[in-house]
């Protein structure tokens, strides 16, 4: 089975942030890991290359594929922010529809700056997400 590319490193998060090209997007990161780290009760920790991730959770698939995760995280990308809070597990279009401009992928919820969201509703986003992997995968 081939290695996950994906795991906790010793990257420092405030290096990682701060090496981040565009002056917006490191201050929206600066406030992700504040909000993220509140929610949780959990340190930063980088994921692989990109992702900030907070808390962790072991999957196994039906496959027989199994891995380690973080329960909630993000990543501050080149053309967008990319939150990991989005799931299948519940339907979440009545607190999209209110978020402001976004994007959403399978598990994924795009947003190119904070200032284009209600705050509000996004911690209600991570904290549902992070209710909801507390109750899939109990810490």
């Amino acid at each position: 089975m081939a290695e996950l590319k994906t795991k906790p490193t010793e990257v420092r998060v405030d290096a990682f942030i701060e090496a981040v090209p565009d002056a917006t997007r490191r201050e929206d990161a600066k406030t992700l890991v504040a909000l993220m780290e509140r929610l949780t009760g959990e340190p930063p920790v980088m994921w692989g290359p990109s992702i900030i991730g907070f808390g962790s959770y072991r999957y196994k698939y039906d496959s027989g594929h199994e891995g380690e995760m973080c329960r909630i995280g993000f990543s501050p990308r080149k053309a967008e922010l990319v939150l990991y809070v989005l799931t299948a597990y519940a339907d979440q279009s009545a607190e999209l529809a209110k978020l402001g401009k976004h994007k959403t992928g399978k598990c994924c919820l795009y947003i190119k700056k904070l200032a284009d969201v209600d705050m509000a509703v996004l911690e209600g986003l991570v904290q549902g997400a992070l209710d909801r992997m507390n109750a899939v995968y109990p810490a």
